[in-house]
């Protein structure tokens, strides 16, 4: 998995990068208040999100992904940025506790089992605080039945069934402000952990 992801970024074959943070995210992250809260961002790639939260004053941002070219080269374009805080790991052995988790195209680049879609589902749960939150865009594009071409679908009804035993949903929509590309085929949720 990891020599996966460590050659897609060396031939710059990221075609769900969108160079920027994520509209429908930015519009969340201009919301919050507080920024003493721990946020996790995992298969953070090339940390747009993470990128503009820290520079709008939030101090505690972890990233994390299992490659290390995406955060060297996050590490190039932030040098301001903690080092500590650029975490090279497996999301399902990482271990911490957050009060906001960020997902952005990460679920959709599991291969589509229903045992690694739980996994996700039960990690989420217990990197949060009670009370912490998951929030983030899930794709909602059809399943292909292809094991190897990224970004894996799923739709809405799918994904709760994976995340409503562990989260209390407090908004799961369509998002009206995707970039242009993705309009109609992304999901905007806020899950509470339970």
């Amino acid at each position: 998995m990891k020599s996966y992801w460590e050659q897609r970024y060396k031939e710059k074959r990221t075609g769900w990068d969108l160079g920027e943070v994520s509209p429908p995210l930015k519009k969340y992250f201009e919301q919050l208040e507080d920024k003493t809260i721990k946020i996790l961002i995992p298969g953070a790639g090339n940390g747009y999100e993470a990128e503009y939260l820290f520079e709008n004053g939030f101090t505690t941002v972890d990233v994390l992904d299992i490659a290390q070219e995406p955060l060297t080269m996050f590490a190039d374009r932030n040098p301001t940025f903690p080092k500590n805080q650029l975490i090279k790991d497996d999301f399902f052995s990482f271990e911490g506790q957050y009060d906001l988790i960020v997902e952005q195209t990460f679920f959709c680049s599991f291969p589509p089992k229903t045992p690694t879609r739980h996994s996700y589902a039960k990690k989420m749960f217990e990197l949060l605080k009670p009370k912490g939150k998951l929030v983030g865009l899930w794709f909602d594009i059809p399943l292909k039945g292809d094991m190897e071409k990224r970004p894996f679908g799923g739709d809405k009804e799918e994904y709760l069934s994976y995340l409503v035993p562990l989260f209390e949903k407090q908004v799961f929509e369509r998002c009206y402000n995707s970039v242009k590309p993705r309009a109609g085929r992304e999901l905007f949720g806020i899950f509470k952990r339970k």
